[in-house]
């Protein structure tokens, strides 16, 4: 097996760079432009430091809905719309990207940890094994014995056999236990009244959500606290941890760019590199390190 796919998951980027950047760069029509000064110096250094022959980056081009929204209108419902300016930079983020030669990933209706999970399955099947770039745990389910997950930021790695250790139950569990714990940051209910702890050792005992559903009647008998209030609020609340797992879920059959393949990385296009450094007015090292990535 040749090298890894690198996976980028490049919104968790573009938000940390619009929070921590100062609101100091304007594109030549005056607006703010801090996220892309930061997510590029992120891509720079990704490139420069690893030189990746295959890497695909991921945006989430619908930052307010997508189909889980279908399937639950309060899906993400509790956070703030993004402002005009931060979408507009998404926009810049995806120009650096295709100028730089790097395939882009995004969709209406999928998030970016559809699309890398779409991704992974393709260059899977042409031989590669994936290095996903993102801190998020739930990318985590994707995670098959060669693949890789890497925190940038925190400089940690970990496969598959390391999840267990980090979030207390399998990589393929991952989903099912956010079924039961859910998910604040993307309000994802849950079922209510169990915690991580309960939902680590619920699927160590029986499997898996499905099984554990299917046995419900065997939760009172457990060695845990509360186990009888636990097996009632599963009873109670099944629909429930069935729809948060779907919602947590990553649709691997999200649709990907026909011209993919194994995310080869292209020749940077000189002309649209320099139209995008006049646009956004970078400066001359930035101009420079982009040149020669």
């Amino acid at each position: 097996m040749s090298g890894p796919v690198y996976l980028v998951d490049a919104s968790l980027y573009v938000f940390r760079a619009w929070h921590s950047m100062p609101p100091e760069f304007d594109d030549r029509e005056g607006w703010p432009v801090n996220a892309v000064h930061g997510f590029t110096r992120f891509v720079l250094e990704l490139l420069e430091r690893q030189r990746p022959d295959r890497i695909a980056i991921a945006f989430d081009e619908s930052l307010d809905s997508n189909f889980r929204n279908d399937l639950y209108p309060d899906y993400k419902a509790n956070r703030d719309a993004a402002p005009d300016e931060l979408k507009r930079q998404f926009g810049y983020c995806q120009r650096v990207c295709r100028a730089l030669g790097l395939p882009v990933l995004a969709d209406g209706r999928y998030e970016a940890d559809d699309l890398i999970g779409a991704a992974l399955g393709q260059v899977r099947r042409a031989g590669h094994a994936g290095l996903i770039i993102s801190a998020d745990k739930d990318l985590s389910q994707l995670l098959d014995v060669d693949d890789e997950q890497w925190d940038y930021a925190r400089n940690e790695r970990w496969r598959a056999d390391g999840v267990k250790a980090r979030y207390g139950v399998h990589a393929h569990q991952i989903a099912d236990y956010l079924g039961l714990t859910g998910d604040a940051i993307d309000n994802i209910p849950g079922v209510p009244g169990i915690g991580a702890k309960t939902a680590a050792a619920l699927l160590a005992h029986f499997g898996s959500l499905d099984e554990l559903l299917e046995r419900v009647a065997e939760v009172p008998y457990l060695s845990l606290r509360g186990s009888a209030q636990h097996a009632r609020r599963l009873v109670e609340h099944r629909e429930i941890a069935l729809l948060s797992r779907r919602l947590a879920t990553i649709d691997v059959n999200a649709p990907l760019p026909a011209d993919l393949g194994d995310a080869t990385r292209r020749a940077p296009d000189k002309a649209a590199l320099d139209a995008l450094c006049e646009d956004v007015r970078f400066g001359p090292m930035t101009r420079r390190r982009l040149l020669s990535a």
